[in-house]
């Protein structure tokens, strides 16, 4: 019974990467809701997944999640992965009637976001040593988290390779090339604080004598410095790559230090800050999503249509790194009366 269900999963979780182009994250989250419906139906009722009844979806969905204590906006995702497995056995001719439509979303109350705030923004990008390698790079990352509101995801998938140069106003600047959700991409204009320290961190010479080069002759761009995953000569290329976890633990530490509250110390405030920041200076809302990549597949049309000089003269206006007092402040003040910025 269990091997002719997970062969089923993997074959659905095939076809969706083939044909819709799934992220890895979503794949992942799937295979774990459908293998937990496939030992669900096995322990309480000994059926196989093609043979289960609307009542043990709904129970499923339903009373059984909700005894695993699983939040009404993770049973939304669960709902979307059945709803999506069962119509494609219906589909494949696998069974007669689709189980799965009888299901209803649960119905999720909207929040408001919590923004971090220019002086909060203020006070945690000042925590970082820049007179050290790994204070330069975590203020490096904080600046772009901060003046691009890039994902987590995003700037941990960065490679030197997206960095690239473009003329704008006679004068050349800095942007990245992001890659998100669902392999969405999008180029940001880098605010001219978080250009400095990028140039300084890929300056420094402890990063000279760090092997981050990738098989496609790329190197990453943000490296970890604590290796506790891989044998000391296999610590190089990807393995070098940063991840999630390290970041939100930095912006943690440095938030605790700060004195922040601790509902303000992860990287979604930052978005949400940003945003604020460009709705206070009159940004439509078209211009909101192709900077923060609020990306429906509707919509990558116009985000593709959105010229870079408007996004560059958008965020020039509204990055909050200008509007704050940072370490490299004087020297960007300083450079633009000279003409150089």
């Amino acid at each position: 019974m269990s091997e002719s269900d997970g062969k089923l999963i993997e074959d659905w979780l095939t076809w969706k990467v083939r044909n819709e182009n799934c992220a890895d994250s979503t794949i992942y989250k799937y295979r774990g809701y459908l293998e937990r419906l496939k030992h669900y139906l096995q322990d309480s009722h000994q059926c196989l997944m093609l043979n289960c009844k609307e009542k043990h979806l709904t129970d499923f969905t339903g009373r059984f999640l909700h005894s695993q204590k699983v939040s009404p906006s993770s049973r939304h995702v669960v709902i979307a992965s059945l709803k999506g497995f069962y119509s494609w056995c219906h589909g494949q001719r696998l069974i007669e009637s689709d189980p799965s439509t009888c299901l209803v979303y649960p119905k999720l109350g909207r929040k408001i976001p919590t923004q971090l705030g220019l002086s909060n923004a203020e006070k945690l990008l000042m925590e970082p040593d820049i007179d050290t390698f790994t204070g330069l790079r975590d203020a490096a990352m904080l600046s772009l988290l901060m003046g691009c509101g890039v994902r987590v995801s995003g700037l941990c998938g960065l490679n030197q390779g997206d960095l690239f140069w473009f003329e704008y106003d006679g004068r050349q600047r800095l942007a990245i090339k992001v890659t998100e959700k669902g392999g969405h991409e999008r180029e940001l204009p880098v605010p001219h604080e978080a250009m400095l320290l990028l140039q300084a961190y890929l300056g420094h010479e402890e990063l000279d004598g760090i092997d981050r080069t990738l098989p496609d002759g790329d190197q990453v761009l943000f490296v970890s410095v604590r290796n506790r995953h891989v044998p000391e000569f296999d610590y190089r290329g990807e393995h070098r790559r940063i991840n999630q976890k390290s970041i939100w633990k930095m912006i943690q530490r440095y938030g605790e230090a700060a004195g922040l509250p601790a509902e303000l110390c992860h990287p979604h405030a930052m978005r949400h800050m940003l945003g604020a920041e460009m709705m206070e200076d009159d940004a439509n809302t078209l211009q909101i999503q192709a900077v923060l990549g609020h990306a429906d597949p509707k919509t990558s049309e116009i985000y593709a249509k959105m010229a870079r000089r408007k996004l560059t003269q958008l965020l020039d206006k509204t990055n909050p790194l200008g509007k704050i007092n940072t370490k490299v402040s004087p020297l960007v003040n300083e450079m633009k009366s000279r003409g150089v910025l």
